[in-house]
């Protein structure tokens, strides 16, 4: 085992109490930057990890048939792909614009299940907001708001039949 000696304090030891005395909050800022620092470098070094290119829900719907009419006919999807099981349509993909939106049908086997409740789907588009809201009233559609300007947005809400909540949104 190797001696220490004990007659001279460690150097860390030594400089701890000269910035003590000398520069009391010295110390206390360079760990902020520090901080701050490590915390950009974190941040930066997670944006670098997880990096998704779209995001496409699916929603499980009460009535197929019914939704898929709603979502082309009232708001301008367009249907992608169709999935049939056994002769009965049981999905499809709808696309507007870059975004793709799945629809399946309910199949119960989870029971009676409240569909809508704590989720919203947020839209955005270059298109006039109000142009967008008139086309989908003239179509038979119901807003729950009006276009209106809110959080430098314009933008209005609407709700599909199964009772999914959307809002509809532009900087424009």
């Amino acid at each position: 085992m190797a001696k220490r000696n004990k007659a001279k304090p460690s150097r860390a030891k030594a400089s701890k109490k000269t910035a003590k005395k000398t520069t009391p909050k010295q110390p206390a800022k360079r760990a902020a930057a520090t901080s701050t620092k490590a915390s950009k470098k974190t941040s930066a070094s997670k944006s670098k990890g997880f990096q998704l290119a779209s995001l496409a829900p699916t929603l499980t719907v009460n009535d197929l048939t019914q939704s898929l009419a709603w979502y082309c006919d009232v708001l301008g999807f367009v249907v992608g792909q169709r999935w049939e099981r056994e002769g009965a349509l049981v999905g499809a993909e709808l696309k507007a614009g870059k975004v793709t939106v799945y629809l399946s049908q309910e199949d119960g086997k989870m029971g009676d299940r409240i569909k809508g409740q704590g989720f919203r789907l947020y839209c955005y588009t270059d298109q006039n907001i109000d142009q967008i809201a008139n086309g989908i009233k003239s179509r038979g559609g119901t807003l729950a708001t009006e276009p209106k300007d809110e959080w430098g947005v314009r933008a209005f809400n609407l709700e599909d039949p199964t009772g999914y909540k959307i809002t509809i949104s532009s900087n424009k």
